[in-house]
């Protein structure tokens, strides 16, 4: 089977871009909670103008405080990882991309009865990160962009400068989290089908953390 070389190129800049300069994947106590029972806070933060609502999807580098009730070694603030994942004390790693915080805490619940009785767990959303995409190959400004308003794939595209003369602009690659903490997904794109066939399907809306991926004309297939 045969792979290119440019891809693997591209799939280390994906990896690359996910650690943009910014908090690292670190973990800190949480502080103490001031309810007496267990909810989910979510909030607007300092790092994001948006208003978030309790069916607000969580996407990698977004900051979440984890309040376990009476038992700090268990609270944590952390960072969706680039996998998708949180790591937590006791019960290991627990997906977080592509769920609310309601899905996550009934998730982290559901591990922690293995270990306590009755576990309250609460969980704030601390910082809204994951709000941008990511749009890498032949385009004049390859980077990360924040998505402020609906953006299409072409929108995206012309944010980040417009196509290179190399760009193999009928071969475009969406990459994005599946729903529920699913697998990546790879949703391809012609540009000529979109702008000359009526293939305006193909010029999907995109989501939060989607990476845009615009191969070069000259890629080269290698064993």
């Amino acid at each position: 089977m045969k792979i290119t070389a440019w891809w693997r190129a591209v799939g280390l800049s994906i990896c690359l871009l996910w650690l943009w300069p910014g908090d690292a994947w670190s973990e800190t106590p949480a502080g103490q909670s001031s309810g007496t029972g267990p909810d989910t806070l979510v909030k607007a933060t300092e790092k994001s103008s948006l208003i978030v609502t309790p069916d607000y999807i969580i996407g990698p580098e977004d900051v979440l405080e984890i309040t376990v009730w009476k038992n700090q070694d268990l609270s944590k603030v952390v960072a969706v990882r680039p996998d998708g994942r949180i790591s937590l004390p006791l019960i290991g790693e627990v997906t977080a991309v592509g769920k609310t915080p309601v899905q996550v805490t009934e998730d982290i619940s559901l591990k922690l009865k293995e270990y306590k009785e009755n576990p309250q767990v609460s969980i704030v959303l601390k910082e809204v990160n994951s709000y941008a995409i990511f749009v890498l190959g032949e385009v004049a400004k390859p980077g990360k962009y924040p998505l402020k308003s609906k953006t299409t794939l072409l929108q995206g595209i012309s944010i980040a400068g417009g196509f290179t003369a190399m760009a193999a602009r009928n071969k475009l690659v969406v990459f994005r989290f599946g729903v529920n903490g699913g697998g990546q997904e790879r949703v391809k794109a012609s540009y000529d089908d979109i702008v000359l066939r009526d293939g305006s399907l193909q010029n999907i809306e995109l989501k939060p953390g989607d990476t845009v991926v615009v191969p070069s004309e000259t890629s080269v297939l290698v064993p």
